[in-house]
């Protein structure tokens, strides 16, 4: 089978701020195995010198694959970021990857060899992931969902799957049919699988194709303050209610059911009131909004509350949860 034949592919390499660990990540992307590739690296106007050492990797390629350099003029966020970069590709099978990131060299190659064998029917394909720290060690494999066993959204709203998107790739159509990625995501990953199951069209592939770095936002921590749980709750608010607002509009679009969209406005209207219980100035207020939104859960209200109005309760609470972490850690 000749290059022209094989199915055109995009790279598309997302970066922000990561001067110190994009170079692995273009390095990853540039030894691809698979002929047929674009690679479009998309700079979301990094403040450190990530642009430059992009740059830099690229001045004297003379490789296979076709480059495309982008830069955002002012921070598009990751919602935004796609969209644009998506819209300046030309694969029919986009697959995502982080600037901390690094691709093995036969990602692209494993993906669409099992996406011709599926009839290129999928619509979003999974992966797994090998489990890496900030120093480059390697900590084991990390599973996702097996999308396949997600035949509705009702499956969706009954357990939505974990998915990651550094080993997600997914088709133009799919991206096209739902008018792009809006910008205000953080978690397109989900909103995509979302898209992908709504069509009956996610699968995975259980094999790790990408070192997956730990850091930032995917570091687990462990909330040891009330000042740490209340940082938790709404480091995330306006992302997750634009993210839970399209995946609603996109489910009344699939005609989705009652169950799913229920399931929805529930989670919507849970943001929708951390915002406003953190935004209200008195305990009066942050009453009147535990009774606005009495649909949801009584001990979801009571807890959101006692953050919002009287943290310091907490505090023994979380000194006993201090000392605990600390006993364990000496075990």
């Amino acid at each position: 089978m000749s290059n022209s034949s094989l199915p055109p592919v995009t790279l598309l390499l997302l970066s922000y701020n990561q001067e110190d660990t994009i170079g692995e990540a273009i390095v990853g992307a540039l030894e691809q195995d698979y002929p047929n590739l674009e690679i479009v690296v998309s700079d979301d106007a990094s403040k450190d010198a990530t642009f430059e050492r992009i740059e830099a990797c690229f001045r004297d390629y003379t490789g296979p694959h076709r480059i495309k350099i982008l830069r955002n003029a002012e921070n598009q966020g990751i919602g935004g970021n796609i969209d644009q970069a998506v819209r300046r590709s030309t694969g029919e099978l986009i697959f995502i990857a982080g600037g901390d990131d690094v691709s093995l060299p036969t990602r692209v190659s494993t993906v669409v060899r099992f996406w011709v064998e599926h009839e290129c029917k999928p619509d979003l394909i999974g992966a797994y992931l090998f489990d890496m720290d900030q120093s480059g060690k390697m900590l084991g494999t990390i599973e996702i969902s097996k999308l396949e066993n997600y035949r509705s959204l009702d499956d969706w709203s009954r357990s939505p799957p974990h998915v990651i998107g550094a080993a997600q790739a997914w088709t133009r159509r799919l991206f096209d049919r739902f008018g792009g990625t809006p910008k205000g995501i953080v978690g397109e990953d989900m909103v995509m699988a979302f898209r992908a199951i709504g069509t009956a069209s996610a699968i995975t592939l259980p094999i790790p194709l990408v070192n997956y770095r730990r850091g930032g936002l995917s570091s687990p921590r462990k909330s040891l303050t009330a000042a740490a749980v209340i940082h938790g709750l709404t480091k995330k608010l306006k992302s997750s209610q634009t993210e839970l607002q399209c995946m609603l509009d996109d489910a009344r679009k699939l005609g989705a059911s009652p169950m799913t969209l229920a399931a929805l406005t529930q989670r919507l209207d849970k943001e929708k009131f951390i915002e406003g219980m953190f935004a209200a100035k008195t305990v009066g207020q942050k009453i009147r909004l535990c009774r606005q939104f009495a649909t949801l859960p009584g001990d979801f209200r009571v807890r959101v509350l006692s953050y919002a109005a009287a943290p310091w309760m907490l505090a023994p609470f979380f000194f006993l949860k201090r000392l605990r972490y600390r006993l364990a850690g000496r075990s």
